[in-house]
């Protein structure tokens, strides 16, 4: 974004051509943020079915509502991120409190698994939503137990970019666990 009021102009775009009722526009929103909401919101329920579900109410809601967007706000993708975080904490509020009825739990419990969920989904989030060389440098860390050495070699880069691309991408990652994170969309994780 060039200027911090500026939205992309594919984000501008794809409003107003949902607002006019473009079924294709529709498509075009799935093909690029299926995956992103499906991923979010079964990291927060942890189940297949029910993050099939939030992905039909999110793309729902964006489909009878895209007023609701604000392209001054952030990016559309930041924003329905938001959406797909805000329903399915509701859903899980709502199969828990359920579960609660029943004798299952205490409200402290519910609240704690909230809290587990979002900061799951914010590092899924985070994850996507950084560089790639940052997101690579990590993946090698983390999967392949590289260290920065090994990291470097595996990327033809010098240590100390790899040092540093494993520090920023942690740091990144360290921002999960804050309410209304950096690189986490406007409004992710506050309240919830």
């Amino acid at each position: 974004m060039a200027k911090k009021d500026a939205p992309p102009r594919w984000d501008r775009k794809m409003q107003q051509r949902l607002a006019r009722g473009e079924a294709a526009a529709l498509g075009e929103l799935y093909d690029r943020f299926a995956s992103l909401v499906h991923g979010l919101a079964h990291r927060v329920l942890g189940d297949e079915h029910a993050a099939d579900g939030i992905t039909s109410d999110v793309f729902a809601h964006v489909w009878q509502h895209p007023e609701a967007y604000d392209p001054k706000q952030g990016p559309l993708r930041s924003w329905v991120a938001t959406l797909t975080h805000r329903l399915a904490v509701q859903r899980l509020r709502a199969t828990e409190t359920a579960a609660l009825t029943q004798g299952g739990g205490s409200t402290e419990d519910l609240e704690r698994k909230v809290r587990q969920a979002s900061v799951a989904a914010r590092a899924d989030y985070i994850v996507q939503a950084m560089p790639v060389p940052l997101r690579t440098a990590l993946e090698l860390a983390y999967f392949q137990r590289r260290d920065y050495r090994q990291t470097a070699a595996d990327l033809g880069v010098t240590e100390d970019e790899a040092r540093r691309r494993l520090r920023l991408g942690l740091q990144l990652l360290s921002t999960a666990h804050d309410a209304g994170a950096p690189g986490a969309p406007p409004g992710y994780g506050g309240a919830v």
